[in-house]
């Protein structure tokens, strides 16, 4: 029988190769920060930061880091297979497997992540658009996955904005938001 992967080393795998592609939890917390403060004026950075490590503590979305960026990195050095590589390297436009890979983890967080997914691929606010302009680092499938991040970490806020106006209690937001996790 085969032994699983424990999902701390899973986890801080994740966490650790966005850190050496020079992504941080910062960065995408500003991101969420700019797209929820319209809704809540009442927004802090710090609950942008919360919900975007929150977020990174869902299998799917740890399980496509670790794809997409070694993918990127394979690219990088040149170790894929024609036609792969040339599509990975010049993130062919409809190539599309690293937006199929990114919106797949945002599916969790419900259809407003979805729609705040597809605004951050085409617009490419923050990190984003610095990782899709760095070169001669290939970040094809990263900067879809820190909008999907970021994009699920504004939808979490989004449903916790509204459990709170709904007078939820906050064990009962914690058990919702708990859940969410799952997966």
């Amino acid at each position: 029988m085969k032994i699983p992967v424990h999902c701390e080393v899973i986890e801080q795998a994740a966490r650790e190769k966005l850190k050496e592609r020079g992504v941080t939890i910062e960065d995408i917390a500003k991101i969420v920060y700019d797209l929820q403060l319209p809704y809540n004026s009442e927004l802090t950075f710090e609950e942008c930061y919360e919900s975007a490590d929150a977020v990174l503590l869902k299998r799917e979305i740890q399980h496509a880091i670790l794809v997409g960026i070694e993918l990127d990195v394979l690219a990088e050095k040149k170790q894929l297979s024609e036609p792969l590589q040339s599509l990975i390297e010049s993130d062919e436009g409809l190539f599309g497997v690293d937006e199929t890979i990114a919106l797949g983890s945002v599916f969790g967080f419900g259809s407003i992540a979805v729609t705040t997914f597809g605004y951050l691929d085409k617009q490419k606010v923050g990190i984003i658009h610095e990782l899709d302009n760095r070169k001669p680092e290939i970040h094809t499938f990263l900067d879809d996955l820190v909008a999907s991040i970021a994009a699920s970490a504004a939808a979490r806020l989004a449903h916790r904005l509204r459990d709170k106006q709904e007078n939820r209690r906050l064990e009962d937001i914690k058990k919702r938001e708990d859940e969410e996790l799952i997966g």
